[in-house]
């Protein structure tokens, strides 16, 4: 028995917007590099992928955020698809927290111009609380994926430490010309090794009142390390 026919639109039999904007989100991302996070990228992706464009018009009506927003969320599917939960655990919690962000750095590796793009539209002053949004989320894939289970403070320590290291690693990694990107990597290994001091000793900085450690200090540490 043959498989239904695509409707019209170009969804696939019981689609859902979401499921939409899942599959185009990779073809606009590809295609921002050269036309921008915009209009003419999410056409071609629907005309690409044979979608009606008022139909990924639709889809996207929240404009370019929608589409980065999407575009992240397909590649946080992917990094879980290239690391099932059977990969990771054989391993150590450093390497695999380690192994999921560069999963995620190889995702993003062909398409850097698009990501760069992207961190140019997150920086401005209207989308920056979006812009975190999408690297909390991001860290919170990983760290679930990496079996963390906390649902007490450090849930939230955990995701904002990730958060900030996968974004300072980001800035370095677009611009990046070293082979194999080793110079993110070492960026990379050199802040979760930040992450991992913190988490040895955070039972002694929460234990002592006259401590005075500061959450704020350590995240600008992280992203911009003393020289």
């Amino acid at each position: 028995m043959s498989a239904p026919a695509p409707a019209p639109s170009g969804l696939a039999p019981d689609e859902t917007l979401d499921a939409l904007r899942l599959r185009l989100a990779p073809g606009i991302a590809a295609n921002a590099a050269f036309d921008g996070w915009g209009k003419a990228a999410r056409d071609m992706a629907a005309d690409q992928a044979g979608v009606d464009r008022d139909v990924a018009a639709l889809a996207f009506d929240g404009g370019t955020m929608a589409m980065i927003d999407a575009w992240f969320a397909s590649i946080d599917t992917a990094m879980l698809e290239a690391l099932p939960i059977e990969a990771l655990a054989a391993m150590k919690i450093r390497e695999r927290i380690t192994s999921l962000v560069e999963a995620r750095l190889t995702l993003l590796a062909p398409q850097r111009e698009s990501l760069r793009r992207a961190q140019a539209i997150l920086a401005r002053p209207g989308n920056v609380a979006h812009g975190m949004k999408l690297g909390w989320r991001a860290a919170d894939v990983m760290w679930r994926a990496a079996g963390d289970k906390a649902t007490d403070y450090n849930h939230y320590t955990k995701r904002t430490m990730l958060g900030a290291v996968y974004a300072a690693t980001l800035l370095v990694f677009v611009n990046d010309e070293s082979e194999a990107f080793a110079e993110s990597r070492a960026f990379l290994a050199r802040r979760i090794e930040g992450i991992m001091r913190f988490e040895k000793a955070k039972a002694s900085f929460t234990g002592r009142a006259d401590n005075h450690f500061s959450m704020t200090r350590f995240l600008g540490r992280l992203r911009y390390p003393a020289r």
